[in-house]
Order: structure tokens, then C-alpha cells, then sequence
């Protein structure tokens, strides 16, 4: 536990959120759920897990369950406050306490999510709440359901052979750092770790 606090605190930048991708067809509940207290337990405040299919979405009870066994295991009282919240659902669930917050994803929350944007600010300008000069990057952003109150992902760890993120998130990773892995079975702490290392010695540009 004092290993992965002191490697947080080492790294020179940590993500603030961090995408999961897999793009595999058969993803591991185990594996994933340490992919998620790992990041819990060097300090990363904001976890997407996301899978093409919507697998991990569909069984969201599973892998909490996952999850809760696994922090417990592996952080033991370390931890406090972990909230946990779907995405597209009223409901926030409450796990084991640790300060993270998790959505899990499926492509319903991508360009589906941006097409009801769209069609949300259309219904405004109908009304005449809005105008159509109104629409820009933050007005966009305030209409997402997907992601409201998480910051545009700053990591994605994108695992398997496709060399895409298939539908994560496509409005919010312009900017999103990608490090690609070949799988997230049986992935080690090591391998993680070392993707947040390339994370923090690379340098961002923006743009410019």
C-alpha cells in the first residue's frame, strides 16, 4: 500500500481521469477491477472502464463486486469514500470508501450521447431558449449525460490488438493521451505503471 501511494506521488504529472478500454472480446472482471484499485490506490481521482460491447455495463453488479472484493484485499482500511456511479442511470451506487469516482461505458454513451446533445440544444433553440449562436465546446460538454461532472479523460490505456478506441468517448479524447497495451489478461501492476510513467515524461503540446 506505502508502494503505490509513494509511486503516485513520484510520477512528475498523474492523470486526473483515466480511461479503460478493452477492445478484446472476452474482458476479465478480475483484471479489470485491479486496472480500477490500482488507480484508486496511487491517487487517480476520475476511472472510466469502457468495452465495445457494453459488457462490463450490462454487468456492472459483477464487477463491482469485483472491485469491493479486491479493495478490500489489496487496500484493506487505507481506504475511504469510493463512489461509484453508472453512467445514464439516477442512481449513484455506494461501494467501499476511497476518494475515486468510477462510470462504466458502453457505446451508447458515445456518438449516441452526442446526437441527443444534439437534438437537446434543437428542442432550446425551438423554444427560444437558445439561439443557434449559442452552441460552442462548453455548451456541448454541459449537454453530454455520459460524463457530466468528469473531466475529459487526461490517460487512456487502450488494450488488445484494434488499433482504435471503437466509440469511447469520441467528443472528449482530442487532447487524450492513448498508450496502447497488448491485453488486460493478467496484466501486472508493473505494466500499469509503467504506462503512467510514459504518461508523465511525455510532453503535450496542445496543438501548438
Amino acid at each position: 500500500r506505502q508502494r503505490w501511494r509513494s509511486d503516485g506521488r513520484a510520477l512528475q504529472k498523474l492523470p486526473v481521469h483515466m480511461g479503460l478500454v478493452v477492445t478484446e472480446e472476452e474482458p476479465s472482471y478480475a483484471d479489470m477491477a485491479s486496472l480500477v484499485v490500482w488507480c484508486m490506490a496511487v491517487g487517480i481521482s476520475y476511472v472510466s472502464v469502457y468495452d465495445h460491447n457494453g459488457i462490463f455495463k450490462r454487468n456492472n453488479s459483477r464487477l463491482m463486486d469485483e472491485i469491493l472484493k479486491q479493495q478490500q484485499e489489496l487496500l484493506g482500511l487505507d481506504c475511504s469514500k469510493y463512489t461509484v456511479e453508472f453512467a445514464n442511470q439516477d442512481k449513484a451506487d455506494q461501494v467501499l470508501n476511497c476518494q475515486s469516482t468510477l462510470k462504466v461505458l458502453s457505446p451508447e454513451d458515445g456518438k449516441a450521447d452526442i446526437v441527443k446533445a444534439a437534438q437537446n440544444f434543437c428542442q432550446l433553440v425551438a423554444q427560444q431558449q437558445r439561439t443557434y449562436t449559442d452552441l460552442d465546446v462548453n455548451v456541448l460538454d454541459n449537454l453530454l449525460s455520459s460524463t457530466n461532472g468528469f473531466p475529459d479523460p487526461d490517460l487512456v490505456l487502450k488494450f488488445g490488438p484494434v488499433d482504435s478506441t471503437l466509440g469511447f468517448l469520441p467528443w472528449h479524447i482530442r487532447l487524450t493521451e492513448i498508450v496502447s497495451l497488448p491485453s488486460h489478461l493478467n496484466i501486472s501492476y508493473e505494466d500499469f505503471f509503467s504506462a503512467l510513467h510514459h504518461y508523465a515524461a511525455c510532453e503535450q503540446r496542445w496543438g501548438k
